[in-house]
């Protein structure tokens, strides 16, 4: 990745008022505000279905730095499920590959980061399965099989009805207690 790239988005992170998510994406910082009530909620009872069925070796961690120098992307899911090891840093990124799951709930103001950049820039950056949350649409999307390129998988679902979540994690996401903008 571009130097220059890390040392815009460390200016961005510092000036910054708090409450702001930076990412870069290529030659693109994408900067959003603090997520709303409804947000929070969606994907507190989602991680709490995560958190039942992850094994012991993998942790939660909200909104940590995920960086791909080699493809040129640092990317911030609401949640991610990591190795232990790989959280025991003073570093403040995590390299990429090593995330199990990204989990994304959309934001009304900026979708196409989700979309359409996360779509493009998670399968580039090794992650396996990417959760997407749209709570404009009602649905639960999972992104799987990647080759390096992009998912080969895509299954949706509408709020209310029940998700199969693969190893490693291996349970049905129950969809019904979420909630719509």
């Amino acid at each position: 990745m571009n130097p220059k790239h890390f040392a815009l988005l460390d200016e961005a992170r510092r000036s910054l008022p708090d409450g702001f998510k930076v990412e870069i994406s290529g030659d693109t910082i994408v900067m959003t505000v603090s997520p709303s009530g409804i947000h929070q909620r969606n994907l507190l009872l989602v991680r709490r279905q995560f958190d039942r069925h992850t094994p012991a070796e993998l942790l939660p961690s909200e909104n940590t730095d995920l960086v791909s120098p080699a493809v040129g992307k640092s990317r911030n899911p609401d949640l991610t499920y990591l190795p232990g090891d790989a959280l025991a840093t003073s570093a403040n990124q995590v390299p990429a590959e090593l995330a199990a799951i990204a989990v994304e709930l959309v934001s009304p103001s900026n979708p196409e980061n989700d979309w359409v950049g996360k779509v493009r820039d998670y399968p580039l950056m090794g992650i396996p399965l990417y959760l997407l949350v749209d709570a404009r649409q009602k649905t639960v999307t999972l992104f799987s099989r990647p080759d390096g390129a992009k998912y080969h998988r895509r299954e949706d679902v509408e709020f209310g009805e029940t998700l199969h979540i693969p190893e490693p994690f291996g349970f049905d996401l129950v969809t019904g207690g979420l909630l719509p903008y």
